[in-house]
């Protein structure tokens, strides 16, 4: 996921995610952090202050001709608690998920805005169904 830093530099941190309904959901989960209150996070601080973020999934294959990316780009907010639905979705994507309180922290949900897809076969589809180029 990439940020923008208050010099307009892009801030990339990894995440694990679910997408729900066109909402990409994000915990600020129990890994170890640089901070003890996840809110004063640099990311959450960037979203605070300019809700756009993008987000780039690739798909990795040794066979370069799966190879794949999704890039999205998107406004996000800090929700206090997301519903049962998407700690689940979290749970089930994520087994290490099992022992951490999701239920009692904030996440990220980035609202779902232009998407733009390659892959290297055109036959290929992107997670909506659409050919990609």
């Amino acid at each position: 996921m990439a940020t923008i830093a208050p010099d307009g530099r892009p801030r990339l941190v990894p995440i694990c995610f679910v997408v729900i309904d066109d909402v990409v959901w994000t915990p600020l989960d129990e890994k170890p952090k640089a901070v003890v209150d996840v809110r004063d996070l640099a990311r959450v601080r960037d979203i605070e202050r300019d809700a756009r973020v993008t987000l780039l999934v690739q798909r990795w294959s040794e066979d370069w001709s799966a190879l794949g990316w999704l890039r999205v780009d998107g406004e996000a907010e800090l929700v206090a608690t997301a519903g049962p639905a998407v700690v689940a979705a979290l749970r089930a994507k994520y087994p290490q998920y099992a022992g951490h309180d999701l239920e009692g922290r904030p996440m990220l949900a980035i609202a779902i805005g232009a998407v733009t897809a390659w892959a290297a076969s055109p036959a290929q589809s992107d997670a909506a169904g659409r050919t990609v180029e």
